[in-house]
């Protein structure tokens, strides 16, 4: 019974920082002292901080220190020297996914055309150290992974069944609860160790995403990096449209797209989850880099 208290925690205690990391999502530049963050949502320091390490893990402001202008700088311009090399060929989640690969398959043009009919698509809602998810899986691989609050889940099912609106639709939580496990916690094995993604996506779009897949968990890319690693260096504003629109949030990992200028940038799912996945790999990656040496 106390492993599940302590499984479920992290849902409970994002949804109450979250409006910690809406604040850091518009201060962090200046690097707010505790008491700040903790005034921000009208909680004592103590009680701010303890809520806070039990979510990260680690303290604010240790959590803060990986979110600095200076850091997203340094990681742009070292991804800028060594492109190539620090982009890996598979993909490490916010999670224990060192091991697990992606692979992008696309629905057929006469697919796209029919809008998905004929494909089953079972769909479900869990809790996730991010908050709410919405998860779709059909059996040539997931549809769709959406993050969303309680007063958001029609709007992301809505969302969801546009892409492949004539597609059959179900809700079964027990078909999609091993993917949440995969994702967010540790493996299942039902699920094998490779992933398939099933999208719908202009040709371009599938480029940028499967080039989203080679970015390192910890590293950040700009739109012009990205643009350029798919060699089409001048496109960087289409780069930023088809990361906009990807269906598939943390496995595609466009939350480690940032501007030019090392500031944040957008994301579909909201700047204080953007926030928290960075900030969340960052410690990981340190953490890693901490015990090989």
């Amino acid at each position: 019974m106390a492993n599940e208290k302590q499984i479920d925690s992290p849902d409970r205690d994002y949804g109450r920082i979250e409006r910690a990391l809406h604040y850091l999502a518009s201060n962090y530049q200046s690097q707010p002292d505790l008491a700040e963050i903790a005034a921000s949502v009208n909680l004592s320091e103590a009680h701010f901080q303890r809520l806070f390490k039990r979510w990260a893990g680690v303290s604010p402001k240790q959590f803060l220190q990986y979110l600095t202008l200076d850091h997203a700088r340094l990681c742009l311009k070292n991804n800028m020297s060594v492109l190539d090399t620090a982009m890996d060929s598979g993909l490490a989640a916010p999670a224990r996914l060192n091991e697990l690969f992606v692979r992008i398959e696309s629905i057929t043009p006469l697919e796209f055309k029919r809008g998905g009919e004929g494909i089953g698509i079972e769909y479900g809602f869990h809790a996730t150290p991010f908050g709410c998810c919405l998860i779709g899986v059909s059996d040539r691989g997931l549809t769709g992974v959406a993050f969303c609050d309680e007063s958001e889940k029609e709007a992301a099912l809505s969302e969801m069944v546009s892409r492949l609106p004539k597609a059959i639709y179900s809700h079964r939580q027990t078909a999609t609860e091993p993917y949440c496990e995969t994702i967010f916690g540790a493996a299942a094995a039902e699920v094998p160790q490779t992933l398939s993604v099933l999208v719908r996506g202009t040709t371009f779009q599938i480029k940028v995403w499967e080039a989203l897949l080679r970015v390192s968990n910890g590293t950040r890319v700009s739109y012009r990096q990205l643009a350029e690693s798919i060699d089409q260096p001048k496109a960087s504003r289409a780069v930023g449209s088809a990361v906009g629109k990807n269906p598939v949030a943390v496995l595609i990992p466009c939350h480690r797209v940032i501007r030019e200028d090392g500031l944040l940038g957008g994301y579909h799912w909201g700047m204080e989850r953007k926030l928290a996945l960075l900030g969340i790999e960052s410690l990981q990656r340190h953490a890693g880099a901490a015990a090989q040496s």
